[in-house]
């Protein structure tokens, strides 16, 4: 037990060769069900009668009602069922549309294909747009060479070609693909605006600002812009949102506003406070709290106490000198534990969190733990929701916390060097 406690801590366990295996295992494993998911599938439905994509049915439905001119239809409970039983059969499951209004023009665009090519081009666009901000992530360098540097060398950037691996067999991203979910452009958008918050805060900050499709991530970002006087990024995030309102309001008109607050209600109550949709789908402290027996008023209590003491330790971290990508992975985990209502597929944000770590790690050195902690995080979208629901065990969120802790916890507290733990020449290859 001793040496298995030790081989954790110091995080010797986890050999290149150990790595890629397992992620060529779960990459394997992926490319499978998807292939026999839709090999058993009958037309656009898979085995059990359900719609391929599941959640996508709901985006496709919602873009059908664009297309016809009644951008509010969607949130209405009665009607975007019939329209989801009218495309997929009478047997077929409710989707909810719980998006902002911004995202009918994503919606109406897509449902001007037939439904099975709407999919793919979704899911293989936005998986495009999340390996481009992955590359950029483990490519970023807080200080970047001179010209001539950059000129003498066949390309500054030189990555393993295994991060493509990592990175397609992540476990999350066949979570989100089975879903037909949007984790994949989320995933882009924050590593994307992470990577260029300082170089190039305006672009930064209108990827921000599109992340507004999501408005469950929006408390910790704006808070750190704030926090650090990032001005313009904040500007031109919020510059972004009142643009995408307005552009809105004219395409679709003002009744469509009300069409979201009525719809808020639903959301709320019976989705999110009702567990609805099953509290093994949703990772939070809230949901945890709903799951083992707590009163609405606990959960929501506990929640805001964690929420709390993110915010604390977030600013202090950014505010402080320690390494960007540490403070820009902090931000994701931090981002994604504050809402009281992210699914299992929004664990696809743990990817850029995962990189900004490793990136990390590779320039400065991995305390203990903490290659441990990486794995875990790069593994626990697989068990998330499985063990969740048969065995009430909250392994989501129990490690998001736990990476946050461990990486920024200590960060906060102790000096720079005794974070380092090995060679600087960790960061020669990635």
């Amino acid at each position: 037990m001793r040496r298995f406690l030790e081989a954790l801590r110091t995080g010797d366990w986890l050999t290149r060769e150990r790595m890629r295996r397992v992620a060529l295992a779960a990459l394997f494993i992926s490319v499978i069900v998807v292939v026999a998911l839709v090999a058993k599938s009958d037309g656009y439905l898979d085995w059990r009668g359900h719609p391929i994509g599941t959640d996508f049915a709901n985006v496709y439905a919602a873009g059908t009602y664009v297309i016809e001119g009644r951008p509010e239809a969607p949130f209405d409970l009665a009607l975007h069922y019939a329209r989801q039983r009218e495309l997929f059969g009478a047997n077929a499951p409710f989707y909810g549309w719980h998006y902002p209004p911004f995202f009918l023009f994503i919606a109406g665009a897509l449902a001007l294909m037939p439904y099975g090519l709407a999919l793919a081009a979704w899911l293989a666009t936005t998986f495009a747009l999340y390996l481009w901000s992955i590359h950029a992530i483990l490519c970023f360098r807080e200080t970047p060479p001179s010209s001539a540097q950059a000129n003498a060398t066949t390309g500054y950037c030189r990555l393993d070609p295994l991060w493509l691996l990592f990175a397609a067999a992540f476990p999350a991203v066949l979570v989100n693909a089975g879903h037909g979910q949007n984790g994949f452009l989320t995933a882009a958008l924050i590593g994307g605006a992470l990577v260029t918050l300082d170089r190039r805060p305006a672009l930064a900050g209108i990827l921000f600002g599109l992340m507004s499709y999501k408005p469950q991530f929006g408390l910790m970002i704006p808070l750190v812009l704030v926090a650090t006087h990032r001005w313009r990024a904040f500007g031109f995030a919020a510059l972004t949102v009142v643009t995408l309102a307005a552009a809105t309001t004219l395409a679709f008109g003002p009744n469509v506003w009300n069409a979201l607050l009525a719809s808020t209600e639903f959301t709320r109550v019976t989705v999110l406070e009702a567990g609805n949709i099953g509290w093994h789908k949703i990772q939070s402290v809230f949901s945890w709290v709903r799951m083992w027996g707590g009163t609405v008023a606990l959960a929501y209590a506990l929640h805001a106490a964690v929420v709390l003491a993110l915010c604390v330790l977030l600013v202090r971290l950014w505010r402080s000198d320690r390494p960007y990508p540490l403070k820009a992975a902090a931000l994701i985990l931090a981002s994604v534990l504050s809402t009281p209502y992210g699914l299992d597929y929004d664990m696809m944000a743990l990817a850029p969190a995962i990189a900004f770590l490793a990136l990390d790690g590779l320039q400065r050195g991995f305390a203990p733990w903490q290659k441990t902690a990486l794995a875990m995080l790069w593994m626990v979208p697989l068990v998330a929701r499985s063990m969740a629901e048969y065995a009430l065990l909250p392994l989501g969120v129990w490690t998001m916390l736990a990476a946050f802790i461990l990486f920024v916890g200590r960060a906060t507290n102790e000096p720079l060097p005794s974070m380092v733990t090995q060679s600087r020449t960790n960061s020669a290859t990635i």
